[in-house]
C-alpha cells in the first residue's frame, strides 16, 4: 500500500456576509438570553401566505438596545412593538436590527411584538431545499408541511436563528387554518377554538427549550389515535397523525416506536421530553422536536438504497421512525452551538441506528450495519467545518464517518459498560442544552481514561485514516502509526496467526515481544474489523 503522509487540504471557502449575520453570534444577539417564544400566525392555504406576529421574551445581559431578529425574503417584518409603542428597525439582507426605546436594565425581562407576513419559501428538494411543501392527500385536500435545517427557521417565522440560544421556557404555537383542516406542531395540543370566518385556531405548547429548526408546521385532513408507553419517567403520551388512507399501514409501521423508545431509553436515558410528549407527524421525515417528521410506511431507507450497509441489516428498522426519533436525544436535548459541529448530531444519531439493532437483534447485528456503512465513507473533507459561519456540511461522511469514529472509540475502550455510562452520561451533563465539538470531546477523555486528544484531532479534524505500519523479525512485532498527526494513540485489537493480541501503537516504533517459540512460523496479522484504521507490512524489514 502507499503511504499517504500528507492531510489534502479542501478549497477554501467563500462566505457572504448573511452567511456571518446567520452564524455569528452577533453583538446584536449576545446581550440578551431568549426565554420565550409565543408564535401566533394564519396561514391561508390558498394563496400560501402566512401572517402574524411572534412574541419574544428575554432576559437582558448587558444594557444594550440593539437587537437582531431575523427573517428571510420573501417574508418580511411589518412591525415591531415594546410595551405598545412601535419600534423603527433596519433590514440587512435576512436580518432585521430593532432599535429599542426602552431602558434594558441588566437582569429584567422584556417583551417584544414582531409582526410579519410573506408567502414562505417553497422547498425546491424536500427536505434538503428548506421551506414549505405543498401537496394533496388521496382526496385531494391539503397536505402541507416544513423542513428548515439547512436554510434555517427563518425562512418562515421571526427568531433569533442561531443555534446557540434556545427559549429556556419553551414557546407556544398557535395556528389558524381553514375548519376542513388540522394543523399540527409540536408540544401538547392545549386548546382549539373554531371562528366564525370557517377557520380553527390550534394552540401547541412547548414546555422545554426548543431548536428553531425543530419547530415545525403540518397542515391536513389528519385522522389521529396514540398509543402510550410506559418508559423510565413514567408514561409517555405517543400520538400519531397521519393521513386517512394510510391509517391502517400507520398502525402496524408504528409499532416501531415503543421498540425505539426501549432500545434508547436503555442506551442514552429517558426519553428527553415527557412533558411534550412524542408523535409521528405525516410529512417530511425531519427530526422536529416532540413532533417527528414521517413518510413512506416501510422498513429501510426511501428511495433506490434500502441498505445501505449491504448488510441486510438496514431491512430491519424504519429508518425514518429509528434515525429521526434518535435525534430527539442528540439534536434535540442535546443541540450543538454551531453547524460546524453537525457531527455531533448526525454521528450520535446513525451509531443509535447500530444501537437500535444490537438492542433488539444483538451485537453482531450491530456491528455488520456499522461495518457495511464504514465502506461508503470518502474522506473528502474534515468532519468539523468552519465556525460562525451558516454552511451545513451534508456530506456523507459527517452522517456516517462520524458514526464509525464512535463504534472504533467504543472498541478501543473495550468496556461496554462504561460505553453505556458514556452515553448516558452525555444525555445528563447536557440535558437541554447547547454544546460544541470540545465539550463532548472533554466530557469523553474525562469518563473514557484514555489521552483521547489526538483521536479527536485526527478523525475529526483531518481526512485520513489511521495507518498500522509492522513488521514481524524472529519473535519481535514492531508497529507504530503512520499516516496520522504528531502523538495520535489508539488501543488496537489484532490477530496474529489466530491469537488476539491488544497493543497500544504510538507514532514512534514499539517492540513487542511474541508467545511464539516457533521463530520459523510465518507471521500473519489482521485488524479487528470494528476499528476504522488501516495495515501496512513494511517489507523492507
Amino acid at each position: 500500500m502507499k503511504r499517504d503522509l500528507t492531510n489534502t487540504k479542501p478549497a477554501k471557502k467563500k462566505y457572504t456576509r448573511q452567511d456571518t449575520l446567520r452564524g455569528t453570534i452577533t453583538p446584536e444577539r449576545i446581550w440578551w438570553n431568549l426565554t420565550h417564544y409565543n408564535l401566533d400566525f394564519e396561514l391561508d392555504v390558498e394563496n400560501r401566505f402566512i401572517k402574524g406576529s411572534n412574541t419574544i421574551t428575554y432576559t437582558v445581559l448587558e444594557s444594550k438596545n440593539v437587537m437582531q431578529i431575523d427573517l428571510q425574503p420573501p417574508m418580511k417584518i411589518t412591525k415591531v412593538k415594546q410595551s405598545g409603542k412601535s419600534l423603527t428597525f433596519k433590514q440587512d439582507g435576512n436580518a432585521y436590527f430593532i432599535q429599542l426605546d426602552e431602558n434594558q436594565a441588566i437582569g429584567t425581562s422584556k417583551e417584544i411584538e414582531v409582526f410579519y407576513e410573506g408567502s414562505p419559501r417553497i422547498d425546491p428538494n424536500p427536505p434538503w431545499g428548506d421551506g414549505f411543501t405543498y401537496n394533496k392527500d388521496a382526496n385531494g385536500k391539503p397536505f402541507i408541511y416544513t423542513a428548515c435545517m439547512g436554510g434555517g427557521a427563518s425562512l418562515w417565522w421571526p427568531n433569533k436563528d442561531h443555534m446557540y440560544d434556545e427559549p429556556d421556557n419553551g414557546m407556544v404555537i398557535s395556528i389558524t387554518v381553514p375548519n376542513d383542516l388540522m394543523a399540527v406542531a409540536n408540544g401538547k395540543l392545549t386548546a382549539t377554538e373554531k371562528k366564525k370566518n370557517g377557520t380553527t385556531k390550534y394552540e401547541w405548547t412547548v414546555v422545554n427549550p426548543i431548536n428553531n429548526y425543530g419547530v415545525s408546521l403540518n397542515v391536513a385532513d389528519y385522522v389521529h389515535y396514540s398509543d402510550p408507553y410506559k418508559g423510565l419517567k413514567g408514561t409517555l403520551e405517543c400520538n400519531y397523525y397521519v393521513l386517512p388512507e394510510n391509517l391502517e399501514k400507520a398502525k402496524e409501521q408504528f409499532k416501531q416506536v415503543h421498540l425505539m423508545l426501549e432500545a434508547f431509553e436503555h442506551w442514552f436515558g429517558p426519553y428527553p421530553f415527557y412533558e411534550d410528549g412524542y408523535k409521528l407527524v405525516e410529512g417530511q421525515g425531519m427530526e422536529h422536536q416532540s413532533s417527528v417528521g414521517y413518510s413512506g410506511y416501510q422498513n429501510g431507507r426511501l428511495g433506490t438504497v434500502q441498505d445501505p450497509s449491504d448488510s441486510g441489516w438496514g431491512l430491519k428498522f424504519d429508518y425514518l421512525i429509528i434515525h429521526e426519533s434518535g435525534h430527539e436525544w442528540f439534536a434535540n436535548s442535546i443541540t450543538f452551538k454551531d453547524v460546524a459541529d453537525v457531527w455531533i448530531q448526525e454521528g450520535f444519531t446513525n451509531y443509535a441506528e447500530a444501537l437500535y439493532l444490537e438492542y433488539h437483534f444483538g451485537k453482531k447485528a450491530g456491528e455488520e450495519y456499522i461495518k457495511g456503512l464504514s465502506k461508503l465513507i470518502k474522506n473528502e473533507e474534515p468532519i468539523i467545518g468552519n465556525y460562525d459561519v451558516n454552511d451545513f456540511n451534508w456530506s456523507r461522511d459527517v452522517y456516517i464517518k462520524s458514526a464509525v469514529i464512535l463504534h472504533t472509540l467504543r472498541n478501543a475502550l473495550n468496556d461496554d459498560t462504561k460505553w453505556r455510562a458514556i452515553l448516558t452520561g452525555l444525555n445528563t451533563a447536557f440535558y437541554h442544552k447547547t454544546v460544541t465539538s470540545a465539550d463532548v470531546e472533554n466530557y469523553i477523555i474525562k469518563h473514557s481514561g484514555l489521552n483521547l486528544k489526538p483521536f479527536f484531532d485526527q478523525y475529526l479534524r483531518t481526512t485520513t485514516r489511521p495507518i498500522l505500519e509492522y513488521y514481524f523479525k524472529d519473535n519481535q512485532f514492531v508497529y507504530k502509526w503512520i499516516n496520522t498527526i504528531v502523538g495520535f494513540e489508539m488501543p488496537l485489537k489484532v490477530d496474529i496467526n489466530n491469537r488476539e493480541y491488544w497493543i497500544k501503537p504510538k507514532t514512534v516504533w514499539t517492540f513487542y515481544h511474541l508467545n511464539d517459540t516457533d521463530t520459523n512460523t510465518k507471521k500473519e496479522l489482521s485488524i479487528d474489523p470494528n476499528f476504522y484504521v488501516l495495515s501496512l507490512k513494511n517489507m523492507d524489514k
